[in-house]
């Protein structure tokens, strides 16, 4: 695809419901003076990537994450470890078990937990397992940062970054989550921002070839205004937000997901929030479900259990989940 059509295909993808023109084209009609001002990095920006035109009712479909059994897989980023209990250690096939076992109709299988000398047809394989299975792979999750700054480390996780995007087509994972980077390295490098920008942009370009959608996560202490401001200058069709529920450390992380939902391409579900002067308090599920319902979402929304004794609870967690989002 040319970038002409890319671009003809971003304009189509996001015009409004009823056919009228989008946000973009009703701003560039009005004139540069409409736009909020500001330089990338350095203030609000120009608002420029549209929410994801969707007809039709909301609609969830649940998974699990594979980090949600974090401390039962034989590896971690490359690196073997050994299973907080052997009884229960598991693999990627195991885990794709226990998803349909426990009525779940989607797996995310967190890159963290594959064996270092996975290949193309170990990826194969467990594609051909999980449809055997009956199992939808949701996606796969990598662990980047791109605000670290330019240099060997940033050019081996880009690296890395493009593989992981290899995989994901390999497996049939439609979707994987991204790292942007963190809050603080923004805030105390703002010119980092337009290396992560160009940085992601170079990934979204490969992931659109393999028609991969590349979900932006509010990780590492990213404020809401930061993730928005990152997405309006990608501004890609094949970009959106890896919305995770509990990652937003503010006052009111509620209405950070009600600004943020309208661009998100997955969920990921906690049973906490967090806030600086409450820490950590139980999340509201029949509110997020709300937010998400209000803001038209439909896709997956993945379970990413992170408290104690998953093997015992995440069923209870799921069928709370279910009985929020009325699915």
């Amino acid at each position: 695809m040319s970038h002409l059509q890319n671009s003809k295909r971003t304009e189509n993808s996001r015009r409004t419901p009823n056919g009228g023109p989008s946000r973009r084209q009703f701003i560039a009609v009005a004139g540069a003076a409409t736009v909020a001002g500001g330089t990338l990095g350095r203030g609000p920006a120009v608002i420029a990537a549209e929410p994801f035109a969707r007809t039709g009712p909301p609609r969830f479909r649940i998974g699990l994450a594979a980090y949600s059994l974090r401390n039962y897989f034989s590896f971690m980023k490359g690196k073997a470890k050994k299973p907080a209990d052997p009884a229960k250690a598991i693999d990627m096939s195991g885990f794709l078990d226990y998803c349909g076992l426990k009525g779940f109709e989607a797996a995310e299988l967190t890159s963290y937990f594959f064996p270092p000398d996975a290949d193309r047809d170990y990826f194969l394989d467990i594609k051909r397992q999980a449809f055997l299975k009956g199992m939808t792979i949701s996606g796969t999750a990598i662990g980047n940062n791109f605000t670290q700054g330019a240099g060997e480390k940033m050019d081996r996780q880009i690296e890395s970054a493009l593989q992981w995007i290899d995989n994901a087509a390999t497996l049939g994972a439609p979707h994987i989550r991204f790292f942007a980077g963190t809050g603080k390295e923004l805030d105390e490098h703002p010119e980092r921002m337009q290396e992560a920008v160009d940085v992601m942009k170079r990934c979204a370009d490969h992931a659109a070839e393999k028609g991969i959608f590349l979900g932006v996560e509010n990780h590492g202490n990213l404020r809401a205004d930061q993730l928005l401001e990152i997405i309006h200058a990608i501004d890609h069709p094949w970009v959106g937000i890896n919305l995770d529920t509990g990652n937003f450390f503010s006052d009111d992380p509620y209405a950070d997901l009600e600004k943020c939902v309208p661009y998100a391409v997955n969920v990921q579900l906690k049973v906490n929030m967090k806030g600086p002067d409450r820490g950590a308090y139980p999340a509201d599920f029949d509110r997020i479900a709300k937010i998400l319902r209000d803001g038209g979402y439909q896709g997956f929304v993945i379970l990413e259990y992170e408290d104690e004794d998953p093997y015992e609870n995440i069923p209870k967690v799921a069928d709370r989940l279910r009985d929020a989002l009325q699915v």
